[in-house]
């Protein structure tokens, strides 16, 4: 007979796994552009890199994989987790931020004793050295998440953290309420905001973001020249689609937000418009050559294996159309699990670790069997790290 808290466990994990193939947000009712050619609300919007072609050769980062597995396995602390930011922290250490979390330890087998603490969020920091290091909140005895549940009982996953002032670190969150006893009876309520102590990464401060669109903002933060670029995603005509808001002050995202409508930016989230459809719910949107480069797992089809790239010059598209990066080995029945219930989800890069036209990305692995596969196995429900080769050539 499971227990109750594995029950609880479950129902949390399952949210997550909607990730992978169903939104939480209030769909959004705008056209969807498919992306290709010119223009956009940075700058004049020229570059070459969208009229030349992109090529990419795919490897598994070992050493970084290989450095979560044994620590997951060993380290008795965190023993699993997705979403899977990062952000330098300085003095060579980089934070490794996390959703939903195991703690504690993993049996010999290979198994996760079914007892495991879990919380909604957590970061491991690894330093110079590359030793691992585990913050959370609560208590050694009740460990909580860094930004642990409200009173009365809604929680939160972590979008991409940015730098804030005074050295703090800005997590924009994506909060949840139980809406019924089911398994698939909760709901987003909110977009809203930790500040952390940049020293020791302890919750400071949570405020309001915009929330009245339904939008899920925080899946990827662009800082450049003075300006935040924010993204979120919505599903107009359920195609998960993504959004751009910006601030322009030393606020960071507690400054004014404005929102791109398709020539401009507008004070009003209502006017917010998609700028590129079959996102995931966590992408990336980084400087690259003369443009910029976003990486994603594929929603053009259901729980793709397919992680893919599109280019653009401006932070706000238009993109031009996917081109494959690599495709995820653990997803279904003929994956390296032989699971049917296993699935990959959430890719991005890490543009603070890139070498040139090296690029780290990152995804996710997960079950729908949450009462079952995430115990028998720990090891699944871990990131994955790959290190991609980027050629452009014309």
């Amino acid at each position: 007979m499971i227990d109750m808290r594995r029950r609880t466990i479950a129902a949390t994990l399952a949210a997550a796994s909607l990730c992978a193939g169903a939104l939480f947000a209030a769909p959004a009712t705008a056209a969807v552009p498919t992306g290709g050619g010119h223009g956009g609300g940075h700058g004049p919007a020229q570059c070459s890199l969208v009229d030349k072609t992109l090529t990419a050769t795919a490897s598994v980062d070992q050493s970084l994989t290989d450095a979560f597995t044994t620590y997951g396995d060993t380290g008795g602390a965190w023993t699993g987790g997705d979403s899977t930011y990062s952000l330098p922290l300085g003095k060579g250490k980089t934070g490794w931020f996390f959703s939903d979390t195991f703690l504690g330890t993993v049996n010999p087998d290979g198994s996760r004793p079914t007892d495991s603490p879990f919380v909604n969020n957590s970061v491991v920091v690894q330093d110079r050295r590359g030793t691992l290091t585990t913050i959370t909140g609560g208590t050694p005895d009740d460990p909580a998440g860094i930004i642990p549940p409200e009173p009365d009982g809604k929680w939160y996953w972590i979008g991409d953290p940015t730098p804030g002032r005074d050295g703090t670190v800005q997590v924009p969150l994506l909060q949840f309420a139980r809406t019924g006893t089911g398994q698939w009876d909760f709901a987003w309520t909110a977009n809203r905001l930790a500040t952390l102590d940049g020293d020791t990464l302890q919750l400071q401060s949570i405020v309001d973001l915009p929330s009245a669109t339904g939008i899920n903002w925080g899946s990827w933060t662009l800082e450049e020249r003075g300006t935040t670029y924010i993204y979120g995603i919505a599903d107009p005509g359920g195609v998960r689609s993504a959004y751009v808001a910006r601030v322009q002050d030393r606020n960071g995202l507690k400054g004014t937000w404005t929102y791109w409508n398709g020539t401009g930016w507008s004070a009003a989230e209502t006017d917010a418009v998609p700028v590129v459809p079959y996102v995931a719910n966590e992408f990336s949107v980084a400087p690259f050559r003369d443009g910029y480069l976003l990486v994603t797992q594929d929603t053009s089809e259901l729980f793709s294996t397919r992680i893919v790239a599109r280019t653009s010059c401006s932070p706000t598209g238009p993109f031009t159309d996917p081109v494959e990066l690599y495709r995820t080995p653990e997803t279904g029945a003929l994956g390296s699990y032989g699971d049917p219930d296993v699935f990959t989800y959430n890719a991005h890069e890490h543009p603070n670790l890139r070498q040139g036209n090296r690029i780290l990305v990152s995804y996710n692995v997960n079950t729908f069997d949450n009462v079952g596969d995430v115990y028998d196995d720990a090891s699944i429900y871990r990131p994955r790290f790959i290190d991609v080769q980027l050629k452009v050539t014309g």
